[in-house]
């Protein structure tokens, strides 16, 4: 997760979020370094980035502006969307109200350890 102002456009932070992601173990073989797919909506329909993620290996699974809707994209976008109404629920991070950055993203990622933590198995 990376955090901005509120005025920022989501599409700028792509590339530095792709490019930060660790080390995904678990697969015999060589572990990847990056996703196969990515999965965004129409807000990221840029051939720039296109390109981009093409560059770095990734195909990209962008819904097209200017098309009608049924992409095909709203069983990935509804895990997404899951997981903000999971975030709202810590009232905290509804709105912001801390003024440094710092603060805000040490809630946020309290948060997540906190719905990783409840999704363990219990035994």
């Amino acid at each position: 997760m990376t955090l901005t102002g509120g005025n920022r456009h989501d599409v700028t932070q792509l590339l530095p979020l792709v490019d930060a992601f660790p080390l995904v173990r678990g697969i015999r073989g060589r572990p990847g370094w990056r996703p196969r797919y990515l999965f965004a909506d129409r807000g990221y329909d840029f051939d720039v980035y296109r390109r981009a993620l093409r560059t770095r290996a990734i195909v990209p699974r962008i819904a097209r502006r200017g098309i009608a809707h049924g992409s095909g994209l709203g069983h990935v976008r509804w895990v997404v969307e899951r997981t903000f109404a999971w975030l709202h629920q810590f009232k905290r991070l509804r709105t912001r109200f801390e003024v440094r950055a710092d603060l805000h993203l040490g809630l946020l990622q309290l948060a997540c350890a906190l719905i990783c933590y409840r999704k363990l198995p219990k035994s």
